[in-house]
């Protein structure tokens, strides 16, 4: 935790409390969307991708999954590939949470592996070397038990801009967001196949979120949707060469060296 996070900790403690409790009952719960949460899609050159996380990248927000993250960077990218993806993502995800099932899953192949993790480590008051530890941890995984040789991190939203939290709150979350931010963008720039992908203020229109007032609507899955499609498409040359032809890889068969 930064010096100004520890004072404002201090000072702010029991007023923080009360409103993170108060937000907690009374933020409208959205469910998950329904619908497919793999499958295939496109022409061209086979690609295979995992979208990995929390509620937004579940979708929360959206009504249906075809409105959501994954329906629309499947669509985006069906013109492209043939496009073998999968969603694993559940709300309230944490790094730890994910780090935990990963080693549930059947071992396969990923191409890509686009991530969506912070707001419930910033929630959860994670501290800053605990979040680029696991993430670390995570980018090792990813590569060591599914071959991923692109690993999309998606950044915090601007959680300071967040119209179900009320002040002084929204400031201390949003605060803590962007630091968890400069981390992951650090980790990204450390590891070779690894990018950051920022959701800045231009794609997260607040009035185009849910109506929770956390979560992204459907107009900014569709942004984060266009932008991780091209940050793929750029990389179809120099990271992305698949060989395998199949979704789930042999046992071995994913691995590559580690950085």
């Amino acid at each position: 935790m930064s010096l100004r996070h520890a004072v404002a900790t201090v000072l702010l403690g029991p007023v923080l409390l009360k409103q993170g409790k108060q937000v907690r009952r009374t933020v409208l719960t959205l469910p998950e969307p329904a619908g497919e949460r793999e499958g295939i899609i496109g022409v061209g050159p086979p690609l295979r991708l995992l979208i990995l996380g929390d509620s937004a990248a579940a979708g929360v927000g959206a009504d249906t999954q075809e409105a959501a993250l994954s329906g629309q960077l499947a669509v985006a990218l069906a013109p492209t590939f043939r496009l073998h993806w999968k969603l694993l993502a559940f709300t309230g995800a944490t790094t730890r949470d994910i780090l935990r099932r990963l080693p549930q899953e059947p071992e396969a192949g990923f191409d890509v592996v686009i991530t969506s993790l912070g707001v419930n480590d910033v929630t959860g008051r994670r501290s800053l070397d605990t979040w680029r530890r696991q993430q670390l941890e995570l980018i090792e995984m990813l590569r060591d038990r599914f071959g991923a040789r692109t690993i999309i991190l998606s950044g915090l939203p601007p959680m300071h801009r967040f119209p179900a939290l009320p002040q002084p709150l929204r400031w201390y979350v949003g605060s803590r967001a962007r630091d968890f931010n400069r981390v992951l963008a650090e980790v990204a720039a450390s590891r070779p196949g690894c990018e950051f992908l920022a959701l800045g203020h231009e794609m997260m229109d607040i009035s185009a979120m849910a109506s929770d007032g956390f979560h992204p609507g459907p107009p900014i899955y569709a942004l984060w949707a266009r932008e991780a499609a091209k940050r793929i498409q750029q990389q179809k040359e120099t990271t992305m060469t698949p060989t395998l032809t199949s979704f789930a890889a042999p046992r071995g068969a994913a691995r590559r060296d580690a950085p």
